[in-house]
């Protein structure tokens, strides 16, 4: 069939039948490579999007996807009335990256966000007693914890928000990186500290070293959850398996999903043990969260990580990546201002809305995602190679030329 007819085609199915919630760009992918994907005409793009962080060994992976076919042919299914090994294998893995705890297994990361919340609200009720009030959490200001109703209450961006007032009670906001500001906040009613690791939706910022290691102090002196949203920025994109290792801390829970099933829909918490016991039987559950083949993806996933060694190729990689890009900054002085993030989760920021840009790099033959801020990312997979990093670097200076 004619692919300019294909493409006709799905153009009018989204028309008529998707829901018209995302400003999606003019373009149908149909095939992923690696690095790369292409579109139905057969055009190649080097895609530094990889699903918005998901595709942490790019796509279509051998041994990943060996090992989904391998289980889709065995056992897809069961729930969790029952036990699956894959379950219990991938559980065990996590606690080894993430210290002595529990994890439970959802689907997103949204939801995972969802279950630190019911947490911190669990333990507040242990820490004051029955008849006591203390479920306040402390957020950071720009923060994205999702958008269901609890990861939208915890998210103070309007353009979350609007519309679905009245939210959870119970959070409150102060400025990443500004420790006295969030100390301030803190009162009986105070169960948990919930911040991302690196805030990626707003603009890929992440958190201090000194500003982690102050709130992991805070929680201990004032016996609070510390709480760390690692869906985006978790499993290597910063170079360690989390990002919050480079602190040298450890939090009371963390969620994650994104790259854990490189492609798959998976989400997980980890539950340090002095508060794994929050959950019981009958306090939160999932009818799909961890199933055999979610958790064969995942574990596949891990395999990758390890036996390519690709936290050292974030490492090693990343940082000359980032040093051929920290000189967009003064080539393009007014236009680029920062660059910043960690590893292989990069935001350039402009002087305006990166919109244009955006649109320009994908006829280009780069695919970026908007951030918050006159942001755009780059996200590329784990197993970039030095070549597709220097290209995308050539990309983006090509495009500011053409618009200086």
């Amino acid at each position: 069939m004619n692919t300019s007819i294909v493409s006709t085609h799905t153009a009018e199915l989204y028309d008529a039948h998707v829901m018209k919630n995302y400003a999606r760009a003019p373009l149908t992918l149909v095939r992923g490579q690696g690095a790369r994907v292409w579109d139905d005409t057969g055009r190649g793009y080097l895609d530094f999007t990889s699903g918005i962080a998901v595709s942490a060994l790019g796509h279509c992976h051998p041994h990943w996807v060996a090992a989904v076919q391998r289980q889709a042919a065995e056992l897809i299914h069961v729930s969790n009335l029952f036990r699956n090994p894959n379950q219990g294998e991938l559980a065990k893995r996590i606690v080894d990256r993430a210290g002595p705890g529990r994890v439970f297994f959802c689907n997103s990361g949204a939801e995972a966000n969802e279950g630190l919340i019911k947490l911190a609200r669990l333990h507040g009720k242990k820490k004051a007693g029955d008849e006591g009030k203390c479920y306040k959490i402390i957020c950071a200001k720009q923060a994205f914890h999702g958008r269901t109703f609890g990861g939208m209450s915890a998210t103070p961006q309007e353009k979350i928000q609007k519309g679905f007032r009245p939210l959870v009670p119970g959070f409150e906001f102060g400025e990443l990186n500004d420790l006295k500001s969030f100390e301030a906040l803190i009162d009986d009613s105070t169960a948990a500290i919930f911040v991302e690791t690196v805030q990626g939706e707003s603009g890929v910022t992440p958190c201090t070293n000194e500003f982690l290691v102050g709130l992991r102090d805070l929680c201990n002196r004032h016996k609070l959850l510390l709480l760390l949203d690692e869906v985006q920025c978790g499993i290597g994109r910063t170079g360690t398996f989390y990002a919050f290792e480079q602190a040298g801390i450890q939090p009371d829970a963390i969620g994650m999903a994104k790259g854990l099933g490189g492609g798959m829909p998976i989400g997980a918490i980890w539950v340090r043990e002095n508060a794994a016991e929050l959950f019981q039987p009958g306090s939160h559950g999932t009818t799909f969260g961890g199933t055999p083949l979610a958790c064969a993806a995942a574990l596949a996933v891990l395999d990758v990580i390890e036996k390519e060694q690709l936290l050292e190729n974030v490492r090693t990689q990343g940082a000359v990546w980032r040093a051929a890009l920290e000189t967009l900054v003064t080539e393009f002085p007014g236009k680029v201002l920062e660059i910043r993030g960690k590893g292989f989760m990069i935001g350039v920021r402009l002087s305006e809305d990166p919109s244009a840009t955006i649109a320009a790099l994908r006829e280009a033959g780069l695919l970026v995602p908007a951030a918050g801020n006159n942001v755009f990312r780059l996200l590329p997979p784990l197993n970039a190679t030095a070549a597709e990093l220097a290209q995308s670097v050539e990309i983006i200076r090509g495009v500011l030329r053409a618009k200086a």
